[in-house]
Parts: C-alpha cells; sequence; structure tokens
C-alpha cells in the first residue's frame, strides 16, 4: 500500500464509519476551515493589574533556542514561538495538522509497523515569519522587558531607543484565526524594516503574501501574511513586505491544511485550498485595528481562562521581584517555597491547554510547538501514557471544553484503528497477536498518527488506556452526550479484550481466571509476558465502564452482563513474596528496571481507583502499591515525577507529592531535566542534550490539583495531600470531581474553611476532611456552601 494514500479499505472505513452514533461523531472536529464573522465584544475585556498571573523576563529568545526560549502562542489549532528580540521579531508557526505520513499499514518482518518519517510521518513546522527592524538592535536599546500575560494570553516586549518607548504584542486569535503582531510606540518614534513569510520545506513562494503547496501524503497547505500601519508606508517588494516610518504597525498571518476528520475521504478535504483560505482569513481580520482583533480574543480567551483561580499563599517581595528565570534559579538554589511561583506554574500549562487543544487536533508530545522539521519520536501521540497524562489537568483546572479535541481524535480514527486491527492484529509474525487465534474490536499501536495511521509497536491494552481516560471524562461532566459518543470505542476495545482474555489456572489451586495474552509492560521487562498487571488493572476498569455506560444509555444489556461476567474473572496483581511490592508481572520476580520512568504496575492506583488508602483496598496490596512506588524513587523525566507525584497524592503523602513538584521546577541547564528559560519541560535524552515535551507541563498541575481535591463518583476528600509550603492560606475555585460537581475551596493554617459544591449533573456525594464527613444532596444546577471542616 502506498502510505501517501491513507485508504486502504473504502467499503471497511464506510462500514465502520455508519455504526451507531459514530457517523455523526465524525464531524465533530473543526479543520482549518471558513468561518462566520466572529462576535465582537460590547464591553472592554481588558485586566488591569494581573501580576500573579503574570511572567516576565530580562531577556529575548535566542533564535538558534526558541524550543527553550520562545514563548509560545496559539488558538488551539494555529500556533507560534515568538523570539520578541527588538531587532528580528521571528516565529515559527505550526498548525496542529502539519503532518507528514500516512495510514503506514505494511507490516515489517516482525509484524510491527514501521516507525520513521517517511512512512509513519512527523509533525512539522508550518511557516517561518520575521519581522526585521534593523536600527533596533538588541545592543541599541535599554530597559527591556518580555512578558506572559496569562490571564489574558497575550505575549508582549518593551523597550527604548533613543529616549523612545517601543511595545510590541503578540496573540494568536480563535475568533479570527489569526496570529496578530501589534508595534506601537511612544515618545515620537517610528518603525521601519521588513517582513518576510516563507515555508519550511523548499516551497516556492506565490508572492510576499502567501505561498501554498502539498506533502506526497496529498497534504495541501498554506499561509499568508497581511500588514497595515499608522502613518508610514507598507508595500510589497518582491518576495517580502517594506514598512518605512510606520508609528504604529500590525501584521496579521493565517494558515493551516486541507486535513479533515473523516477516515472515508483519506483524512483531506480535496475541495479546501489552505492558501486561498489564509488569504482570505488575514484580509478579513486586516479590516479591523488591532485593539478590536485583541478585545475579541481576550474575550474568547477568558472565557475559558477564568474559569479557575487559585492562590497558593503569599511569596517574599524579593522573590516577586526577580524575572521568572532568576525566579526558578533561586527556588532550587536556596530552597525556599515560591507559592505564587508554583500557582504560576499551574495556570501555564493551563495556558498551554487552552492556547493548543481547541478546533483542531489534540495535543502531540510537542503539544502545538516546534523549532524544526524533525522532532524526536516525530511528535506522536504516544498511547501509553504521554497523550492520557496531557488531558489529566483539563477537567481538573476548569478547562473541560478543551478535552474534546482528545474525543473527536480517537472517533476520527475508530475506523482506521478497527480496519487494521481486523486485517493485520493476528498477523502470525506479530508476537502480540492472539493466542485464541480470534481478533474483533479495536486497538492500536504504542504511536499514533493523524492518518488513521499506527507506528512503534502493536500495543493491546492501548485501547483500554484511552478508553478509561475518555470515560473519566464523563465523570467529571456527566455528559451524556460524551458518553454517547464514546461508546462505541468503549465496546469495541470490549470486543477486543473478549476475543484476546485467556483462561488459566492459578499455581496451587483450583480457581481459573482470566489473563491478558502475551504483552510488555511499558516500557521495560519481558516482551512476551502474561497476565501482566498494567493489563489486568486496564481491562478491569475499561469493563466496569462499559457497564456504566451501557446502563446508563440503555444499551446491550446481555452484552454487558457477559462483560461484567468476564471481569469478575479477570486476575488482579498480588504482592511478590520475594519483593514485598505489588507485582507488576504475574511473578513473584522483578523482571524489569527498579528504577524505570513509568509505573505500568501501578495503573491501579493512578490514573485507576482500584488501589486506595481508606480501607476499602487490603492493606497488604496498598502497601505493596507503596513498596513499588518507594523502589521507582524520586528522580526521573518531568513527566515521570508528575506521575509519581499523583500516586503519592492519591496515597496522602504530602511531603513526597510536592518534592516531586519541586524536582520538575528545577532550572533546565545544558540539556538536564527540568524547566526551561520559557517553562517549557525538557527531557533529557542524553547527556548534554535534552527535547521539549509537553506532557509534564500538564501532569505536573494535575498532581497539584490532586494534592488539593481527591474525588471519584460519590466520595470527595479536601486537601489530602497539602503541602506545608502551601498550608498557610490559599483558594482553588472551578475545579472539577468526579461525580458531576465543580469544587471552590478555601483553606487556612492547613484545614478547609469552606467548600462550595455545584452540580453539574450530580445528586449525591459525600465531602471529607479527616475524620468529618457529610452528605451533600444536589439537584443538577444547584450549589452549597458548607463550613466546620477545621475542628
Amino acid at each position: 500500500m502506498d502510505p501517501r494514500s491513507p485508504d486502504p479499505s473504502r467499503r471497511t472505513l464506510l462500514s465502520v464509519a455508519t455504526t451507531g452514533s459514530l457517523a455523526a461523531a465524525l464531524g465533530g472536529l473543526p479543520a482549518f476551515t471558513a468561518s462566520a464573522a466572529p462576535q465582537r465584544p460590547t464591553t472592554s475585556p481588558l485586566l488591569t493589574g494581573s501580576d500573579r498571573d503574570g511572567l516576565w523576563w530580562q531577556a529575548p529568545g535566542d533564535e538558534g533556542s526558541l524550543i527553550e526560549q520562545g514563548l509560545p502562542v496559539g488558538n488551539g489549532r494555529l500556533g507560534a514561538l515568538a523570539s520578541n528580540d527588538p531587532g528580528r521579531e521571528l516565529l515559527l508557526i505550526t498548525d496542529a495538522t502539519m503532518w507528514t505520513g500516512g495510514l503506514n499499514d505494511t507490516l515489517d518482518a516482525d509484524g510491527q509497523f514501521p516507525y520513521g518519517r517517511a512512512d509513519f510521518g512527523s509533525f512539522t513546522l508550518l511557516a517561518r515569519l520575521t519581522v526585521d527592524i534593523p536600527d533596533h538592535d538588541l545592543s541599541a536599546v535599554t530597559g527591556y522587558r518580555r512578558t506572559l500575560d496569562l490571564a489574558q494570553g497575550v505575549v508582549a516586549c518593551s523597550y527604548v531607543r533613543s529616549k523612545v518607548t517601543y511595545r510590541r504584542q503578540v496573540f494568536a486569535s480563535r475568533p479570527d484565526d489569526v496570529i496578530v503582531l501589534h508595534f506601537t510606540q511612544s515618545g515620537g518614534g517610528t518603525y521601519t524594516g521588513t517582513i518576510t513569510l516563507e515555508g519550511t520545506h523548499g516551497e516556492t513562494p506565490s508572492g510576499a503574501e502567501s505561498f501554498g503547496a502539498s506533502f506526497p501524503n496529498g497534504l495541501r497547505y498554506g499561509a499568508a501574511v497581511r500588514a497595515h500601519s499608522r502613518g508610514g508606508r507598507v508595500a510589497v517588494n518582491g518576495s517580502r513586505i517594506d514598512f518605512t516610518g510606520c508609528r504604529e504597525l500590525t501584521v496579521v498571518v493565517s494558515g493551516g491544511t486541507n486535513y479533515a476528520p473523516d477516515a472515508t475521504t483519506g483524512y483531506r478535504d480535496p475541495s479546501l485550498d489552505p492558501e486561498r483560505l489564509a488569504r482570505t482569513k488575514v484580509r478579513a481580520a486586516a479590516t479591523h485595528s488591532a485593539g478590536t482583533l485583541l478585545r475579541t480574543h481576550v474575550a474568547d480567551y477568558r472565557d475559558l481562562y477564568g474559569r479557575q483561580e487559585l492562590s497558593l499563599g503569599e511569596s517574599a517581595a524579593d522573590q516577586r521581584a526577580l524575572d521568572t528565570w532568576e525566579r526558578l534559579k533561586a527556588r532550587f538554589r536556596d530552597g525556599v517555597p515560591d507559592p505564587e511561583l508554583e500557582a504560576a506554574y499551574l495556570q501555564f500549562g493551563r495556558y498551554l491547554m487552552i492556547s493548543g487543544s481547541r478546533g483542531s487536533l489534540p495535543l502531540n508530545l510537542q503539544g502545538l510547538w516546534l523549532d524544526g522539521n524533525d522532532p524526536d519520536w516525530m511528535g506522536d501521540y504516544h498511547t501509553d501514557i504521554n497523550i492520557q497524562m496531557n488531558y489529566w489537568m483539563a477537567d481538573r483546572t476548569g478547562l473541560s471544553p478543551c478535552f474534546d479535541t482528545f474525543t473527536d481524535y480517537c472517533l476520527a480514527q475508530l475506523p482506521s484503528w478497527t480496519e487494521l486491527t481486523h486485517r493485520l492484529f493476528n498477523d502470525p509474525r506479530n508476537r502480540y497477536r492472539n493466542s485464541t487465534g480470534k481478533v474483533a474490536g479495536w486497538t492500536v499501536a504504542f504511536s499514533t498518527n493523524p492518518h488513521g495511521g499506527n507506528g512503534w509497536w502493536w500495543h493491546p491494552a492501548g485501547n483500554a488506556w484511552l478508553c478509561n481516560s475518555l470515560y473519566e471524562h464523563y465523570e467529571y461532566t456527566q455528559s451524556r452526550e460524551h458518553l454517547a459518543r464514546i461508546y462505541p470505542l468503549l465496546k469495541g476495545a470490549c470486543e477486543f479484550w473478549e476475543a484476546r482474555l485467556l483462561t488459566t489456572t492459578l499455581p496451587g489451586t483450583s480457581k481459573e481466571v482470566l489473563i491478558a495474552d502475551s504483552d510488555w509492560s511499558p516500557e521495560h521487562g519481558p516482551q512476551d509476558a502474561k497476565g501482566n498487571t498494567y493489563a489486568q488493572e486496564m481491562v478491569w476498569a475499561l469493563f466496569g465502564n462499559f457497564c456504566v455506560a451501557a446502563a446508563e444509555l440503555k444499551k446491550d444489556t446481555g452484552y454487558a452482563d457477559t462483560i461484567a461476567g468476564l471481569r469478575k474473572k479477570l486476575y488482579l496483581p498480588e504482592v511478590s513474596p520475594k519483593t514485598g511490592w505489588l507485582q507488576e508481572w504475574m511473578s513473584p520476580d522483578n523482571l524489569g528496571d527498579t528504577t524505570h520512568r513509568h509505573l505500568s504496575g501501578l495503573v491501579g492506583l493512578f490514573p485507576g481507583d482500584r488501589i486506595r488508602p481508606d480501607g476499602s483496598t487490603p492493606k497488604d496490596i496498598v502497601d505493596g502499591a507503596t513498596a513499588q512506588l518507594i523502589a521507582r524513587g524520586m528522580n526521573s523525566f518531568g513527566w515521570a515525577n508528575a506521575w509519581r507525584a499523583l500516586c503519592w497524592a492519591r496515597l496522602k503523602d504530602a511531603d513526597r507529592a510536592y518534592q516531586l513538584i519541586v524536582n520538575n521546577l528545577r532550572p533546565s541547564t545544558g540539556g538536564g531535566n527540568g524547566t526551561a528559560f520559557n517553562l517549557f519541560d525538557i527531557y533529557e535524552t542524553q547527556p548534554g542534550r535534552g527535547i521539549f515535551q509537553i506532557d509534564a507541563n500538564f501532569g505536573t498541575p494535575a498532581a497539584m490539583i490532586e494534592m488539593l481535591l481527591y474525588s471519584r463518583p460519590g466520595h470527595l476528600e479536601l486537601l489530602p495531600a497539602l503541602p506545608d509550603a502551601w498550608a498557610a492560606s490559599g483558594h482553588v475555585t472551578g475545579v472539577a470531581a468526579r461525580g458531576g460537581f465543580v469544587v471552590d475551596l478555601h483553606w487556612r493554617d492547613g484545614k478547609p474553611t469552606s467548600v462550595r459544591l455545584r452540580s453539574v449533573g450530580g445528586r449525591t456525594t459525600v465531602v471529607a476532611y479527616g475524620e468529618v464527613s457529610r452528605t451533600v444532596t444536589l439537584k443538577p444546577g444547584e450549589s452549597v456552601t458548607l463550613k466546620g471542616f477545621a475542628r
């Protein structure tokens, strides 16, 4: 099969796409399309005095290190890294769908999928935009200051040259679907320079204002720019736009691809001309003032950002006086808590979520931001932790609408995933094939792309983890519409496992149990072990979730009974008599790396919820999970630290959970693990070489919220792992709780002072703090404020 033509069996895909509610769901993922003129705010949404939600630096981003120093902007689909250099503003522009590769449905000799840039494909840059202002070199200016206003979603910088103060703002507007650069000054100065828009794949530009091209896989793409000024002159000059003597300058850029979320069309919209559409969008936006575009953007952005407020306490004046990078270094060097910085880190994660996950593909390993066309692991969707971690914080931090791109992606890919599973999973060369000889439903590989394709190795339990994440969103929102949309995914995954499970007798007993076929506990240990804890826990949760979904939707009663019967027979892990740990494999021996980055054997603790330290789980199981977590250690990659922090929060160990948060805030130098100059998380792939991988920027905030509120349907626990550093006073609002509630929580001296519950579908829940608990019953839409927990 030619990987450039991702449509292996149109008949099969059509039959899958029209099954149940999936046909309607396939249209749910917006792409780069024409849209109606946005609604403009009637009053100004602009804020003042939002210092706590602001980050600032005393230096621009180095053009050669923008992945660590560029400031990100994004409208959920279209993104950029901005250098903010006074004399040469550089934007590295991305579109979430800008992918090479294809369906990738020809297996290698070992029965696994190829995994390279030419076959599987890679996330790549869309364009480079430069605004050169030759007489504004950094050496010629003073008072440089660069900011990221988290509360309004705006990157800005200012400086002084020849007694004139120059300012610029950069923001990505979702309503207008453009990125805007606005240059102003006070003191009688002007701007003179050039604007250049260029592709990154050797394109031939159509002119100074746009370009368009296509990949061998049939994906068409394009971008366009437009500029206007107050005073002075703006004119096209060959392959660039010149501006001369301008008191103000506004630059508008847009672009995208003809990607479409539909397997039956090969994930393409053949009627769409991206270059033409980009020109239309920038032309429409440029008819409005920069102020109008800014107000429209801020109103849209704050509709999400304003859903949660957070205070973890007061920082010292000398901490506040430092810029963000110096503050990070001081926090690490001095070991003194900086609660406002730590709260800002969480809010930065929310900024990235709003900027990177709306109206297009979900966040991949890179999120929405690149500095080149060769990201490690192709910037793919890893299904054994990374894409799931990207979305752990969405509901917890009041950003439930941002979760929809994850749901839409899985639904759009399901026809291809199903067809590939039926056709290729039981290939005799596949070491993970079903010994039963049967295959049904769907599963995925460890890596997936947006073309319906799989990459690095089959990952049988990946379907269960994806489904469990999608179902958890239902637990937070109680949205029956969401539950109905994901039901085909849940049922198909159950069908896969019904065909895959094996019956075995436990050694020394006559008890028969069901176990997973040969598999790998990601990403270490033997590749052919049966009954791995990872798969057993994931499938146990999947089966339970499906049964609840079927009952709620009043569907498939008989099949739900079958799945419930299988669930009762599933083997669940025991504690090893040799190590004292919860077994990761169906063996008393430790078959892997003791300090491995993955916590695959602990998925029943987090993200699962079968293992609880509240007396409902046998003590030896809780102790075994705790012992394994201790053995894993406290120092790893950012995402691995975040996962550890979430597990320690579930175990109510505030000190360890907080230390792992602090570990992730250490400044990354020389490519080491930690937080970069621009707050991106850096993953050290080898000594002296680090890369940006976004999952820790989301997993760490999720852990911080989990330390403040634990929830499961019917039960909320206040401040389960509140560290001393945040205990003096604080509050968090807009936290979603499983079971269908939203919580506003205030505390002082380590104890809750008030908690407000609002039902978004939940009916009854227990609210607990220590030995004090209350049962609350609300109708959807009702709220109640509780006090008196601080006894």
